[in-house]
């Protein structure tokens, strides 16, 4: 079987691995266009199209794929199935119908929950108690297609969205070889979604970064974890700002106003609006290094009582 992989971040280079590791015919790699990154802007390409050339696999990097264009390289490339995994463009119609199999997607949510762009953050902001990757056969919508095949993973009690990124990068990669599998030996049994549970996935923005210590300890916590690595959650002290990550739920520490300090030893705990508190575990500083708070708190002491915000 020929395949054409698409994909472009971090997330998208284990099922890419997967498939070379067991022996698929990658004819090519779809990526988005390397980008400048950083303070001094520099030219980076994108993690798949490392992972690709460092295994011979020729790469394209298409400003689009509208008006034919896309079809033109496939036509040379004559893929049996695409593979689509975090790629970031819209495939036109005429790309979708062009492989034998059509296009698979790797979807890293439980299909309908959470189309879109930021599945995996969003599960770890609503407190969502699993998250999971879905197989879906591509079609015009976004993220509509029928369903391949689910697997779902509980979300830890601490777990920031960039672990459990990381976590899903791999069931991603195995869900992708199973899918497979099922496709060469005519398995497929795709399941139409069910449209009415459907709920989607925005892209997120430094605008959700302040925290609001008047939430719950619950709501503030699922915020943290949610928003690290980016754009982070943060407060302010002192007049600087305040980045916070890794935060855990604490209790049995006394009472306190929102947003209102309380240093210990394994950290910084601050009282929410429940009256529960989260302890933050890390932090950064405005013009400082990320650290733990603990070592935060001796260089730099925080009264107790100073309200945060």
């Amino acid at each position: 079987m020929k395949i054409v992989y698409m994909g472009t971040p971090d997330f998208a280079v284990a099922p890419l691995k997967a498939l070379i590791e067991n022996g698929y015919d990658v004819v090519g790699a779809f990526t988005q266009p390397d980008k400048p990154v950083g303070r001094k802007a520099v030219l980076t390409p994108p993690p798949v199209k490392v992972t690709a050339l460092e295994n011979n696999i020729p790469v394209f990097q298409p400003d689009t794929l509208k008006n034919g264009e896309g079809v033109k390289l496939l036509e040379d490339l004559k893929p049996d199935l695409c593979v689509v995994v975090a790629y970031g463009k819209i495939l036109p119609e005429d790309f979708l119908a062009f492989p034998k199999y059509g296009c698979i997607n790797i979807h890293g949510s439980i299909l309908p929950e959470y189309r879109g762009a930021a599945p995996i953050q969003r599960s770890v902001l609503d407190g969502c108690e699993f998250a999971g990757v879905t197989a879906m056969q591509m079609d015009k919508g976004l993220d509509t297609g029928d369903m391949l095949l689910v697997e779902k993973t509980r979300i830890l009690s601490d777990e920031t969205s960039g672990d459990l990124y990381e976590r899903l990068t791999v069931i991603g990669a195995e869900v992708l070889i199973k899918t497979l599998h099922l496709v060469e030996n005519g398995e497929l049994q795709p399941v139409k979604q069910d449209d009415s549970q459907s709920t989607y996935a925005a892209m997120l923005d430094k605008s959700m970064s302040p925290v609001d210590w008047t939430k719950s300890a619950q709501e503030i916590h699922n915020q943290i974890r949610g928003l690290d690595p980016w754009p982070v959650a943060q407060t302010v002290l002192n007049g600087k700002n305040l980045k916070l990550f890794r935060s855990s739920l604490v209790s049995d520490i006394g009472d306190g106003k929102p947003g209102e300090a309380l240093p210990l030893k394994n950290g910084l705990a601050v009282f929410c609006g429940d009256g529960n508190a989260v302890l933050i575990n890390e932090v950064q500083y405005e013009g400082k290094k990320r650290m733990k708070s603990a070592d935060f708190l001796r260089g730099c002491p925080i009264e107790k009582g100073t309200i945060l915000g």
